[in-house]
């Protein structure tokens, strides 16, 4: 081999060595395997750099912000063509055409007329500019010049120096100087510096608009932004949805499937939308693919809500925003107004906010109440958060069992007449008497004369399921769970059900998880407002909201348990539901202990002072004197009827036949006797402590 022959092999491998000889051969023993050549390990150390991750990254981050600036340019050229032309008139009047909305249609016709119109105006003025703007400039002129000599005459006369004509003309001229050398020196930096301003404006308004492709989008937003809602793809998802009648009438559509759609709405954190199925196709074929049609508009299940809507064969979607529902909504009027007020009657208890966003208000008004849900859901709170607006009306009494008895009740004692907190069977047989003694006070007061006005009395059960549950029977064998006719607690729950609402005695009950044995039927299609938070099945959703509502497109059972705390599923005729609709879904206001304490102060400023029964004692020998002081508490005046009232929640069997002239028997002689005042009879403390003082020792009488 010549020495200017270049070899073919890398300098760090070895020369090929000279053939054996043939005898030599068959015996050499096997050659060691080459080393890589150096082009094949830069070449894969090459491909190893580019296949990596970091630069992979790298390189998406690079393409992303230089297409931030060429979707910036592309955006705002697009709004620029838009401003000065009629295509976003021309661009919704297509699409109204096509959803089949020829109002809306007609309405984007006219505004593009008068658009039309306005530019030409515009256009014609165009032409006459240049001739006002040199009329406008001479006058100026001749007005400044004139305004000038008129100022520099004053100047002169008043300092008699007639050199001073001039002075306000040179001020000007030394201004206009100052300006020209003010804008020589900035005009560089501003001509170097303009070009990469307005680059930064494209970058800005292209990553504000996510105007690059999916591929060089940041993880976190190609995996949770969802896709907007527009009539193709509710049509496509539509088409996708698996139901062969509604595909191929789709398909046979001459507009694409655009008829089928209502205009679509902004509806609070989402869109809304009505969909008119062809014929063939039955609502409930759509709503028990709900999944499956949420996954087509690219969003959760949980976001997307399927009801029936009035017209026929018509279902309602509400899309939410991609992750707008794990948001949580702002706090309860009744924690930041502390000025706000209830009224029983006439008014609305803000509960929270529907899914439009709007504001979610329940009247109370003679309606019993039932709201049901799995353990730690947020029942309680919801429960409490309307009793905490109604205790701002002075009028309304409450008695009120927590049978779970962790003191989520407790700001109600001087609140309530009767506060019953534990979860064992001696605190199920006490609410069962209370129950009872508002069926005792609901019989009283339907016999009263026709037009007599009742205060309201709200009795507040939770934990209900306890009480239906309770194996415990009484000394007549009675049992105070069950569901017989025999049960006390079911019974009682019936009679104030029937007849209660007539004369201002309503009952409120909280639930868990329910079934027949612990919410039975006649009880729970007795409640005029029926709520429910997330449950299991559909089967406890139809006990909680009943067949209608579950059949119209609720769905509690599809909430998420955890996720979903305090949004509630709600039938009743007390609040606003969009029309045609059997429910409405709310998301509750969450009113910590603190701020419900605060609430119940205000409360009880607004009362006189109510002394709160914690026990109900039954079969014992009593103190009526003794009674009387205990329940009128620390109030200077107490109407003997609402003295009545207050024994017979003390002791039903002593006091719950007790009338007007048993009373005055009482306290005849004691020095205590009820007496007007404002025209009313009343029973006074200080009358009633004396008569106590006074007595002998062997003086008090028990109540027969």
């Amino acid at each position: 081999m010549s020495d200017n022959v270049v070899p073919l092999f890398d300098k760090t491998t070895p020369a090929p060595e000279e053939p054996a000889p043939a005898e030599t051969a068959a015996v050499a023993p096997t050659a060691e395997k080459p080393p890589v050549p150096l082009w094949a390990r830069s070449a894969r150390g090459i491909r190893t750099v580019a296949t990596h991750e970091t630069t992979k990254t790298a390189c998406r981050a690079t393409a992303r912000h230089g297409l931030y600036v060429l979707g910036g340019t592309r955006i705002v050229a697009r709004r620029t063509w838009e401003g000065r032309t009629a295509s976003r008139y021309e661009r919704m009047l297509r699409a109204a055409e096509a959803a089949g909305n020829m109002e809306a249609a007609t309405e984007w016709e006219e505004r593009g007329q008068r658009f039309r119109q306005e530019r030409h105006r515009r256009r014609m003025d165009l032409l006459t500019a240049p001739m006002d703007a040199a009329k406008g400039i001479a006058a100026g002129l001749g007005i400044g010049a004139g305004g000038l000599l008129l100022l520099g005459i004053m100047l002169a006369v008043a300092n008699k120096d007639w050199t001073d004509i001039g002075a306000p003309t040179l001020a000007l001229i030394e201004l206009v100087r100052w300006i020209v050398f003010i804008i020589t020196v900035t005009w560089g930096p501003l001509v170097t510096i303009g070009p990469w301003a307005v680059l930064l404006g494209l970058w800005a308004v292209g990553k504000n608009q996510q105007a690059a492709p999916q591929w060089a989008l940041p993880a976190n937003v190609r995996s949770s932004e969802g896709e907007p809602i527009t009539p193709s793809i509710v049509v496509l998802a539509l088409r996708n949805l698996g139901v062969a009648p509604l595909r191929t009438a789709i398909k046979e559509m001459g507009d694409a499937g655009a008829s089928m759609l209502g205009p679509i709405r902004i509806a609070g954190c989402g869109v809304e939308v009505d969909v008119t199925l062809p014929s063939g196709v039955s609502t409930d074929e759509v709503q028990k693919r709900r999944r499956k049609l949420a996954e087509n508009l690219s969003r959760h299940e949980h976001e997307v809500f399927i009801t029936i809507a009035e017209a026929a064969r018509t279902v309602r979607l509400w899309v939410a925003d991609s992750g707008a529902l794990d948001e949580p909504i702002g706090p309860s009027p009744l924690v930041t107004d502390p000025d706000s007020k209830a009224d029983y009657k006439n008014g609305k208890a803000p509960w929270g906010q529907d899914l439009r966003g709007d504001a979610a208000a329940l009247s109370l008004y003679q309606r019993h109440l039932l709201i049901t849900g799995l353990s730690n859901q947020g029942k309680t709170a919801a429960l409490r958060a309307l009793a905490l607006w109604l205790a701002l009306d002075r009028t309304v009494e409450f008695r009120i069992a927590d049978l779970k008895g962790v003191g989520d009740w407790g700001m109600f004692d001087g609140l309530a007449t009767v506060l019953i907190q534990g979860p064992t069977d001696d605190h199920v047989i006490q609410a069962t008497e209370m129950v009872e003694g508002l069926v005792a006070e609901m019989e009283r007061r339907i016999q009263a004369p026709p037009g007599t006005k009742f205060t309201p009395l709200i009795g507040i059960v939770d934990e209900a399921q306890l009480a239906f549950m309770c194996p415990v029977v009484d000394s007549e064998k009675r049992p105070y769970g069950g569901s017989k006719a025999t049960s006390r607690y079911f019974m009682a729950v019936r009679k104030v059900h029937n007849q209660g609402r007539a004369v201002d005695v309503t009952l409120w009950e909280g639930t868990q998880d329910p079934t027949d044995q612990n919410l039975p039927k006649l009880v729970r299609e007795g409640a005029h407002t029926r709520a429910s938070l997330v449950l299991g099945t559909e089967s406890q959703a139809r006990m909680a909201l009943g067949d209608k509502a579950i059949d119209g497109g609720a769905a509690p059972h599809l909430l998420r348990q955890g996720l979903d705390k305090g949004t509630l599923v709600v039938a009743s005729d007390g609040i606003t539901i969009p029309a045609g609709q059997a429910s409405i879904t709310v998301r509750t206001h969450y009113i910590t202990d603190d701020q419900a304490l605060e609430i119940a102060n205000r409360a009880r400023a607004l009362r006189d002072g109510i002394t709160t029964l914690h026990i109900i004692e039954q079969g014992e020998t009593r103190d009526p004197l003794a009674d009387i002081a205990a329940v009128i508490g620390d109030t200077n005046r107490v109407l003997t009827q609402d003295v009545l009232q207050r024994l017979s929640v003390l002791s039903e069997d002593s006091y719950g036949s007790w009338t007007h002239a048993d009373l005055k028997r009482v306290l005849d002689g004691t020095a205590a006797e009820p007496y007007k005042s404002d025209g009313r009879m009343v029973v006074g403390r200080e009358r009633i402590a004396r008569a106590l003082a006074n007595r002998d020792t062997d003086g008090s009488a028990s109540a027969s």
